[in-house]
C-alpha cells in the first residue's frame, strides 16, 4: 500500500507514534508519505520506502496568520495525485482532519477516491476539543471520517462524552518496540554506585504536574540515597528550577533538556515518576516499562490502561504527593521487590509490543480502500 501519514513532526506522543508506526510500516513493504511543516525528529529517511513531503506556508501581507490549513490541503491534493496514495493516516484531529477532507472533496471532482483514518491522540479531544471555537469542526471532521481510532479505552470514553460523534471509534493503543538494546550510556555520569535514579521526561506543561515530581523526589529523598533526572523543557521549567532551591535538591537534580533517544536515559533509571493531572495514553510510561523501569504515576485517564497497579508500578490520586512517595519507597527499598517490578513492568510493555499494532492498522486501511 501507499500510505500517508499527517503529522505534528515535534516531541510530542502524536508525533512519535505516527512516526515510528510509519517506519514499521515502511519495514514491512508498504511506501510511506510523511507530510508535515518540518521533518519529523525520529524520521531517518534512508529506508527506499520512506519520503518526507514539507508543506510551506507562504507569507503574504493580507493574512495577520499564515493559512496552514489550506497549505496543508494542497500540499494533500498535490501529493494524492502525484504519489497515486491509497489511503491517508492522520495523527491528530486539528487541522489535519479537517484538511484531508477538504482535499478528499477536490479530488473527488476529479474521480479520485482517497479514504482518510484520524487517529485521536488525547489533547486535540481533551484540551483543545473541548474549546467551544474549535468544537464544530472537531466533531464534523471526525464524523467525515472513513475511520477513527483513539489511542486508549479512557480517550474514547472522552471523545464520545464531549461530541456528538455518529462514527464508529476503534481503540488501538499506543505501541512500544521491544526488543534487545545497547546503551553506551554511564551511569555514573549521573548516580554513585550506591545510589538510586528516579527519572521524568515531558514537556514541562503544567499539565503534568511537574512540581510534583521534585516534592515526591524530595521525600523520597529523605528515605534513601538517590538522583532525580529530568528530561524535557517547557514552559514550566522555570517554577521547577525555584522549587528545587526552595527544597534544597538541586545538587542532586539534573536537568538535561530535550533529548532524542529517551530511552538511553530510562536505561539507567531505578524508577520513573508521571504524576500527570491527564494522560490520554502515557507513553513516557510505556517506554519506561519497556526498559524494566517500573512506574508511579497518577490513576488518571488511560494511565490504568498501560501501568498495572501493583505490577509494573502502582497508582495514586492527581496531587497525592505523599502517596506517590510512600509507592516509591515501597518499591525502591527492597531490592528483591524492586527486582520483581522490574520484570513485571517489561512483561507489561510486551503486551503493547510494535509488531501486534501495526498488524491491526493495516486491518484497518485495507478496511477503508475500496
Amino acid at each position: 500500500m501507499k500510505i500517508g501519514i499527517v503529522l505534528y513532526p515535534t516531541y510530542g506522543g502524536s508525533g512519535v507514534v505516527a512516526t515510528e508506526l510509519g517506519k514499521a510500516l515502511a519495514q514491512k513493504g508498504h511506501q510511506i508519505h510523511f507530510i508535515s511543516y518540518s521533518f519529523p525528529v525520529r524520521l531517518d529517511v534512508h529506508d527506499k520506502n520512506i519520503f518526507y513531503h514539507e508543506v510551506r506556508v507562504n507569507s503574504y501581507p493580507l493574512f495577520k496568520y499564515p493559512p496552514y490549513e489550506s497549505a496543508l490541503t494542497s500540499k494533500l491534493v498535490d501529493v494524492i495525485r502525484f504519489e497515486k496514495l491509497d489511503v491517508l493516516h492522520l495523527h491528530y484531529a486539528i487541522p489535519h482532519a479537517s484538511a484531508a477532507h477538504m482535499a478528499q472533496q477536490i479530488l473527488q471532482e476529479e474521480g479520485i477516491y482517497i479514504p482518510f483514518i484520524t487517529t485521536l491522540h488525547g489533547t486535540d479531544i481533551t484540551l483543545v476539543g473541548r474549546d467551544p471555537f474549535f468544537k464544530p469542526i472537531i466533531t464534523y471532521s471526525i464524523n467525515k471520517s472513513d475511520a477513527v481510532t483513539t489511542v486508549s479505552k479512557s480517550l474514547k470514553d472522552d471523545t464520545l462524552k464531549f461530541f456528538n460523534i455518529k462514527n464508529e471509534i476503534e481503540v488501538i493503543p499506543n505501541f512500544i518496540c521491544i526488543k534487545d538494546m545497547k546503551f553506551s550510556i554511564q551511569r555514573e555520569r549521573y548516580a554513585e554506585e550506591d545510589e538510586l535514579i528516579l527519572c521524568h521526561i515531558s514537556n514541562f506543561r503544567k499539565v503534568k504536574r511537574v512540581q510534583d515530581v521534585i516534592k515526591v523526589f524530595a521525600k523520597v529523598r529523605e528515605k534513601l540515597k538517590c538522583k532525580l533526572i529530568l528530561v524535557g523543557d517547557g514552559p514550566e521549567r522555570d517554577k521547577m528550577e525555584m522549587l528545587c532551591r526552595e527544597l534544597g535538591t538541586c545538587k542532586d537534580t539534573s536537568f538535561i533538556g530535550t533529548v532524542n533517544n529517551t530511552t538511553e536515559i530510562l536505561s539507567i533509571a531505578d524508577l520513573f515518576l508521571l504524576p500527570s493531572e491527564t494522560e490520554s495514553f502515557g507513553l513516557a510510561a510505556l517506554e519506561a516499562m519497556a526498559v524494566s523501569v517500573p512506574v508511579v504515576s497518577t490513576n488518571t485517564g488511560g494511565i490504568p490502561e498501560v501501568n498495572a497497579e501493583g505490577v509494573s508500578g502502582m497508582l495514586s490520586n492527581v496531587g497525592d504527593v505523599e502517596e506517590m512517595a510512600k509507592n516509591a519507597i515501597y518499591i525502591l527499598s527492597n531490592k528483591k521487590r524492586h527486582q520483581e517490578f522490574k520484570k513485571n513492568a517489561l512483561n507489561q510493555a510486551a503486551k503493547f509490543d510494535l509488531n501486534e499494532i501495526v498488524e491491526k492498522y493495516i486491518t484497518l486501511y485495507k478496511k477503508v480502500i475500496k
